[in-house]
């Protein structure tokens, strides 16, 4: 509700303050890691390609080396959010950065596929201390609800501003240096963070925290790892017992996780709140526009520089146009707000997203100006759905556990992450696998190499006589490409079910009006 100068003086004192000039600055502050964790997600999906050929993964390392940070964040976002609450918000983002910066430096000089999957492991851990914090604290800077949701369309903005910056940046990197530079750029982000943070972010905690759970952290971590890890082997090798049998026990974990939460009198993680239709609803949102997202730039970076042949600079400012429509729709979302329905902003988002998959079905010749008007139009529904839904969660969960409703966001948004690399990705390797025609006459490492992914095979190329490599280099890009028009078919299905999905169970805000 808009203030004016004939409001009564009890409707003044009986709202929320608004948030002044030093709130302001620490919000700028805050955004240092958002930029960080944004950076390093995008500018990791643009070095695949270099790291395919420098360290020569597998088709499940590679997807490894990605979805290891976001399948680690995500298992410890929710135990990470209590103890902010318990011991404070701003000493575990300290904690947090300085851990992410020392790692940071090591991944750049992994030696092998296995090592920087143990990398990104660590990364997961110190960036799921970062992550709830950053949210939680803004909920409290911010208690004015017209304030709240202009920051938290500030902080989905700096999530996109950041994957626009990191494939800019990193595409330089990569074009004068080895693959390694881009996990060096998170030191200069942090650098100014260590030292701001202290002068400007307040402290904050739960006032009542409950009691540590390591029993509950182990479920947790139990519960979803397990259950990630059977879906990307369901994907890549196939329904087997063995794959069943990691989701039945991540779920059964899941099912023992919330019993214990609902008998305790001082949760870790308040499942109660998923009673509330607007903050599941805007869960379900948060991770399907990120999964739509992820998913996008995991098959259309490798596209543009392995297929199309694009230097991995000139790949990045292909994407650059729906990166800033990202950011442009995310702070116009907070505005629209006023006028539209929640649950059709959200529903309309996904269904961009939606539309975006489909122009890239449509456009079978993999053209660089299909692929610009598809990522604008995703970019556009990503907007839009991850403002609305982050501003939803938080506004459903009270200021004390904000910490806690903060994780449980972020959780959502690495599943998301997660998922969408996972399921789409392997899709999109199940497609390779079976359409590339493999020259005879290979040795067996070789053939698997050059079977498994698009890279593998461009390094096996390399070495073969001229017309050999040549047929093998077309088979590989025919195939890949044939799995992208797929995975862009599984992604259209996805979002329009998403978008009914969330119609659906955002019906019953009190604010669709």
């Amino acid at each position: 509700m808009a203030l004016s100068l004939n409001t009564p003086a009890s409707t003044l004192a009986a709202g929320p303050a608004r948030a002044g000039t030093r709130a302001w600055i620490a919000l700028a502050v805050l955004m240092l890691p958002v930029l960080l964790i944004s950076v390093d997600n995008t500018v990791l999906s643009f070095a695949i390609p270099s790291i395919s050929l420098a360290l020569v993964p597998s088709a499940t390392e590679l997807l490894w080396i990605i979805d290891i940070y976001p399948l680690v964040l995500a298992a410890l976002l929710v135990p990470m959010g209590s103890l902010a609450d318990r011991f404070g918000r701003r000493r575990l983002l300290l904690i947090g950065s300085t851990g992410f910066a020392l790692v940071s430096a090591l991944a750049a000089f992994a030696p092998s596929a296995t090592a920087l999957i143990g990398y990104r492991a660590l990364l997961g851990i110190f960036g799921a201390m970062l992550m709830p914090s950053t949210l939680s604290l803004i909920r409290n800077l911010f208690v004015h609800h017209d304030q709240r949701r202009t920051a938290i369309a500030i902080w989905a903005a700096c999530f996109s501003g950041g994957a626009a910056l990191g494939p800019i940046v990193g595409g330089f990197l990569l074009e004068h240096f080895w693959w390694g530079a881009v996990f060096l750029l998170s030191i200069p982000v942090l650098i100014p963070l260590l030292v701001l943070a202290p002068v400007f972010v307040p402290a904050s905690k739960d006032p009542a925290p409950g009691r540590i759970d390591p029993l509950g952290i182990a479920l947790s971590l139990g519960a979803m790892v397990p259950a990630i890890y059977g879906i990307k082997e369901i994907a890549q090798t196939g329904l087997t017992f063995v794959n069943a049998a990691f989701i039945v026990a991540g779920m059964v974990l899941g099912v023992v996780f919330v019993r214990r939460q609902l008998r305790r009198p001082d949760p870790m993680l308040d499942v109660r709140l998923f009673r509330n239709p607007v903050f599941s609803g805007g869960v379900l949102a948060n991770l399907l526009s990120i999964f739509s997202l992820v998913g996008f730039l995991y098959f259309i970076t490798q596209h543009l520089q392995l297929v199309v042949g694009l230097s991995p600079t000139a790949a990045a400012f292909v994407l650059v146009p729906g990166l800033v429509i990202s950011i442009v729709t995310g702070l116009l979302a907070a505005s629209l707000a006023k006028f539209f329905r929640p649950s059709h902003l959200v529903a309309g988002g996904l269904l961009l997203n939606a539309a975006g998959f489909l122009i890239v079905w449509l456009n079978a010749d993999g053209s660089v100006a299909g692929t610009i008007a598809a990522f604008a139009v995703l970019g556009a529904g990503v907007g839009i759905a991850e403002t609305i839904s982050n501003d939803l969660i938080l506004s459903a969960a009270p200021p004390a556990k904000a910490g806690a409703a903060s994780a449980i966001s972020e959780t959502a948004y690495e599943v998301g992450s997660v998922l969408g690399t996972a399921i789409l990705g392997s899709v999109l390797a199940a497609a390779y696998r079976m359409n590339v025609a493999v020259p005879a006459g290979l040795s067996a490492s070789d053939s698997h190499t050059a079977g498994q992914t698009l890279g593998g095979a461009i390094d096996v190329a390399a070495g073969l006589p001229a017309a050999q490599g040549q047929a093998l280099l077309a088979s590989a890009r025919h195939a890949f490409d044939s799995g992208s028009g797929l995975v862009a078919l599984v992604g259209v299905v996805l979002m329009l079910g998403a978008a009914i999905m969330c119609l659906r169970a955002l019906r019953p805000l009190p604010a669709d009006k």
